[in-house]
């Protein structure tokens, strides 16, 4: 009665309650050649037992292949425990295993903003959607989704899909309802201004609209996101983090930036991390963020009273990050607003707010370009990810990294970069740990 109580506590419709299935039973809805679009976005809030489940019958069945969509990387259960089924992968990727597939040409992968994907769905440039697969914390007594840890394409996920599948995770906290904003811009020639000019507005809805008879089928999990540790801040960082908020500082007293600075975009990953850490010491308050990944650094800010709101699509947090994030719920969510990606990283929105982008590289070269995505020029490595949607679009356009790799043996300041993403038009600042170029 108690497991009972608990899930009509998060499945508020009813009549939905017929749709409570095992997870083997909606992973034998998937058939082979199938489309299958998964929430989730950099290890959060992406569906855990259903994939498992298909995975497990892919082991059986070795012809099982699918095509997965997901808002950009997820967790193992995901890319990792399927990556023997995936035949076709978008927009983005971080699994070493689904990595060698890729390069090894068994995978075919489309590389793709983050910002531009989810109306590409719609414009129908790539085919239908089978399934939507989408972690939530509940669904309304309308059918509306909450979403978990993270938003992602879902909302065009579920608006696309033929089917839609739920997993309502229990290990997520159901005090995660009311901080997501769930707005879809219409496609041309109908589509309107997107009304945030602060970047705190909320414009949208609190949950996923869905039909409920789009609903095939609603999975119960218990299984947390598989959030990764960063690496701790070093020596290297720190310096990092010191030059660009020297130049920051410089630009202030020149007139080209407020006191308080623009809203801040970071990249995800330990280096965006750690250089963020560097606003902790500076004399720089009232920040506000708008970016995609919600991290660790953030939740620092917010604690020593320096970050007004951040907005974002994800959160990225280090599991210990993210069990203070959970304990401290009530007062962290008075901060932080989730969206869709296509919102997160809209480039009208980072235009229009004067974002400064801070983006990470695999390599950049001596006369501004930067490359992100390639090593050795033909190597997949991740992906785009949003850092073309922010840098081409920014106030200012920064790309940091350390000046080596392999504990000094690789020179990541090179001649010519092996593979463009950014070229010189979109890059105003490289910061390593000795110093700024400001091309």
């Amino acid at each position: 009665m108690k497991a009972l109580s608990k899930l009509k506590e998060r499945l508020r419709n009813e009549n939905l309650l017929s749709k409570v299935t095992q997870p083997d039973y909606a992973a034998s809805l998937i058939k082979n050649g199938m489309t299958v679009a998964c929430s989730g976005f950099t290890h959060a809030g992406y569906p855990k037992v259903i994939p498992l489940a298909l995975a497990e019958r892919a082991e059986r069945e070795e012809s099982l292949r699918i095509t997965l969509w997901t808002g950009a990387s997820v967790g193992p259960e995901l890319d990792g425990a399927l990556a023997s089924a995936i035949e076709r992968r978008l927009p983005y990727q971080s699994n070493s295993i689904l990595r060698e597939r890729i390069n090894a040409g068994e995978v075919d992968y489309i590389d793709v903003h983050l910002s531009q994907f989810s109306q590409m769905i719609r414009y129908g440039f790539f085919p239908g959607i089978d399934f939507a697969i989408i972690e939530a914390v509940a669904i309304t007594e309308d059918g509306g989704i909450v979403p978990s840890t993270s938003v992602g394409n879902s909302p065009t996920f579920v608006r696309m899909a033929k089917k839609v599948m739920v997993e309502i995770n229990l290990s997520q906290p159901l005090e995660l309802e009311g901080i997501h904003d769930i707005h879809v811009p219409e496609d041309p020639p109908l589509r309107r201004e997107i009304p945030i000019y602060i970047g705190d507005e909320r414009i949208g809805l609190p949950f996923i609209p869905c039909p409920s008879d789009k609903i095939e089928a609603i999975v119960i999990s218990d299984i947390p996101d598989n959030q990764r540790p960063w690496d701790p801040l070093d020596e290297i960082s720190k310096r990092m983090g010191d030059n660009l908020i020297d130049f920051l500082r410089f630009e202030v007293k020149k007139g080209r930036l407020p006191k308080d600075l623009l809203p801040l975009q970071s990249g995800t990953g330990s280096v965006a991390n750690a250089v963020f850490y560097s606003f902790l010491n500076s004399e720089f308050h009232n920040l506000r963020v708008y970016t995609e990944v919600i991290q660790d650094s953030m939740l620092d800010l917010i604690d020593a009273g320096k970050l007004r709101f951040v907005s974002g699509t994800a959160f990225g947090f280090s599991p210990s990050a993210l069990s203070r994030f959970y304990e401290g719920l009530k007062k962290y969510r008075q901060y932080i607003v989730l969206r869709p990606q296509e919102i997160s990283n809209h480039p009208e929105v980072i235009r229009r707010l004067g974002v400064i982008a801070m983006n990470t590289a695999i390599e950049v070269d001596i006369y501004g370009h930067v490359n992100s995505t390639n090593l050795l020029g033909s190597r997949m490595m991740n992906g785009i990810g949003g850092s073309g949607d922010f840098s081409r679009n920014a106030y200012l356009s920064i790309f940091q990294t350390p000046s080596t790799a392999k504990g000094g043996a690789i020179s990541k300041i090179v001649p010519m970069v092996s593979h463009v993403d950014h070229t010189e038009h979109e890059v105003h600042l490289i910061v390593t740990e000795w110093g700024v170029a400001d091309l």
